[in-house]
């Protein structure tokens, strides 16, 4: 009797995202990111952030991603908890993300990698722009943060 192998299930990649926001304390308005690749994704609308690599602390993960891909240094304020184990939000099957709260305390946001366009939205903006599928609940969580 034979037995046959269970299918390699891939590792969840851990990603990290900022809720770029003007405020800490009385957020007002938060900042959206046009992606230009990969063209899955090109066009649609995210919160900024990526992937951690091996080895590196999330928030390690979170300050070097908003450097290379806006050039801003932040403060880190509280974690948006998602609903999966680990507080994580669903980015498909391939990928988690931990989000936080950033407040920016260096630099002047500007698209330098990966995205071609930053918008600074309103509560009552929030879907002017057509959201990456994954990150719409993670909008609709934020909004009422921003109200």
């Amino acid at each position: 009797m034979s037995t046959v192998p269970d299918p390699v299930t891939p590792a969840v990649r851990l990603v990290v995202g900022a809720a770029v926001v003007d405020d800490l304390v009385r957020p007002t308005r938060l900042l959206a990111a046009r992606r230009t690749e990969p063209s899955a994704l090109a066009g649609g609308w995210e919160l900024p952030g990526g992937k951690v690599d091996d080895g590196e602390m999330p928030l390690a993960a979170l300050h070097r991603e908003l450097l290379e891909e806006l050039g801003i240094e932040v403060r880190v304020g509280p974690h948006l908890p998602g609903p999966l184990p680990g507080t994580t939000w669903p980015l498909g099957e391939r990928y988690e993300m931990l989000v936080w709260f950033v407040e920016v305390t260096g630099g002047e946001p500007a698209p330098l990698e990966d995205h071609d366009e930053l918008r600074w939205l309103e509560a009552s903006q929030l879907y002017a722009v057509p959201w990456l599928p994954a990150d719409l609940p993670i909008v609709r969580a934020l909004e009422a943060a921003l109200s």
